[in-house]
């Protein structure tokens, strides 16, 4: 049986430090016998929620832009992995868009009350949140973690793990934090460790 993890890229910065930790953790989950879809957003941008609210009737989105494509992986992972930047105290506003456009499984679990993502499949799906800031400061990733909460709660990928790092300002590079990138690696292992274990049950 497939064992498949999203890993959703939110930085506009390809080879940067979130790029980098994103990269650990993939390693760490193919190591532990998983498959990676990773979705760049920078490179694949998509279309703001324009709130014509068609998600309430179909589980689709009404934009034809691309998305549906994504929104299809998101569908079949057994575990996601979302890294981003901190920008403005919250994530940038391409991702922010991606998981706008993430609406139909909102309507469908919530309003509709009928799931896009099966009981048996939900207990097995979990998310790891990589974020990084540049300020010296633990308030930053407030706004970005209660958003990655909710992201996690709508797609039914349970929050599981997070690896939050701040003061990248001062840091520069996050090769300097080699107890960082392995902390990237080991919790992407656990996040497929957990999959394989759950559907080889």
């Amino acid at each position: 049986m497939t064992k498949m993890v999203a890993a959703i890229f939110g930085s506009n910065i390809s080879g940067g430090n979130t790029d980098k930790l994103l990269k650990e953790a993939i390693r760490g989950v193919e190591d532990a016998g998983c498959t990676v879809e990773r979705i760049d957003i920078a490179r694949h941008p998509v279309a703001s929620c324009m709130q014509t609210f068609g998600c309430m009737t179909e589980p689709r989105c009404a934009i034809e832009d691309g998305f549906e494509k994504y929104f299809n992986i998101l569908k079949k992972a057994d575990g996601v992995i979302m890294a981003s930047p901190v920008m403005t105290y919250g994530i940038p506003g391409a991702l922010k868009s991606f998981i706008d456009r993430c609406q139909p499984f909102y309507m469908a679990k919530y309003y509709r009350q009928q799931p896009l993502i099966k009981p048996d499949h939900a207990k097995i799906r979990r998310m790891l949140f990589i974020c990084i800031g540049g300020m010296d400061k633990d308030d930053i990733f407030t706004g970005p973690v209660l958003t990655a909460k909710a992201f996690s709660d709508i797609i039914d990928a349970k929050y599981a793990d997070e690896l939050l790092q701040n003061d990248m300002d001062r840091i520069g590079n996050i090769e300097k934090k080699p107890e960082v990138l392995a902390a990237a690696y080991e919790k992407g292992f656990a996040l497929g460790k957990r999959i394989v274990d759950e559907r080889e049950k």
